[in-house]
């Protein structure tokens, strides 16, 4: 469903919730290891989410991205998907067709148009802060 940019970008935006909730800053490299994406692969995506302004970033010896509680809080996932993927996964057919839409609509036209308006709520209501809390308490992983 997203691109694999995308789940490297989720996965290392909880990260840095969860290290920011104990006011730590992360490396590029413990960022990678962490969440199992190549390094030079993961400088790209952490790179695009500075720039949307949902990680901060400082450069130099102690830098590193971080991300606050309270702005974790306002950080929606959508936020992050939209900054890596755009907003094509509420979008397009869910056949594939180049021209679906609601004057002609495809087999699974207004099936799909539901699936899309349900994850359009999850990652509009979903924050970086509430996804985190699942890595402290150990319920929920980022690898395997």
């Amino acid at each position: 469903m997203f691109s694999k940019a995308c789940q490297y970008a989720i996965r290392a935006t909880v990260l840095i919730a969860m290290e920011g909730r104990n006011g730590r800053r992360m490396s590029l490299v413990d960022i990678a290891q962490s969440t199992g994406s190549p390094p030079a692969f993961t400088a790209k995506v952490l790179q695009q989410l500075a720039r949307a302004g949902i990680l901060d970033s400082t450069k130099g010896p102690n830098g590193g991205f971080d991300l606050t509680p309270a702005k974790a809080r306002k950080v929606k996932l959508s936020m992050v998907v939209k900054a890596i993927d755009g907003d094509d996964v509420y979008k397009g057919c869910g056949m594939g067709l180049p021209q679906c839409n609601a004057k002609k609509p495809c087999p699974l036209h207004d099936h799909f148009q539901q699936v899309r308006d349900d994850l359009r709520r999850m990652l509009e209501g979903t924050d970086m802060h509430t996804l985190s809390l699942g890595l402290d308490a150990g319920t929920t992983y980022l690898k395997r």
